[in-house]
């Protein structure tokens, strides 16, 4: 290919190349810009804190959702068993093993004579002792 003028001159251009669009349109650059100081005062010697509290809102989150978990496998292990669900059925038999997991400390403080209010009361308690007591922390921690 043989060369042409154009391609030549180009090649020996030694002239600087313009700014690039938007850099200072051909005067001094921009003077940095000044921030205010942030909306917050540390928390302790040496520790800031962030001010929207954002950690303990997550950490209250956690703690509401294990207690909502935790009561919903108790409820529909009892609910389960008050339908007399077949034991044999892994799901069933996933429900009650977690179940009783989470019941462990509450299984026979209450002897009845009839076998489900017995068990709507062995894992009823503790159900409703996560959610008040997961549901309390949560608020308490949502408040910093």
């Amino acid at each position: 290919m043989p060369e042409t003028r154009e391609t030549e001159t180009a090649m020996n251009d030694t002239r600087p190349l313009p700014e690039p669009p938007g850099y200072g349109y051909g005067g001094p650059p921009a003077p940095e810009p000044q921030y205010a100081e942030p909306a917050y005062r540390p928390a302790g010697p040496g520790r800031p804190r962030r001010g929207d509290g954002s950690g303990t809102r997550r950490t209250a989150l956690i703690i509401h959702t294990v207690a909502d978990v935790a009561a919903a496998f108790l409820g529909l292990w009892i609910l389960l068993y008050l339908l007399e669900a077949n034991h044999a059925n892994v799901f069933v038999g996933f429900v009650e093993g977690v179940a009783d997991a989470l019941a462990w400390w509450s299984q026979d403080i209450f002897t009845m004579d009839t076998e489900n209010l017995r068990v709507l009361l062995d894992y009823g308690l503790p159900a409703v002792l996560y959610l008040a007591v997961g549901h309390g922390i949560a608020m308490r921690l949502r408040r910093f």
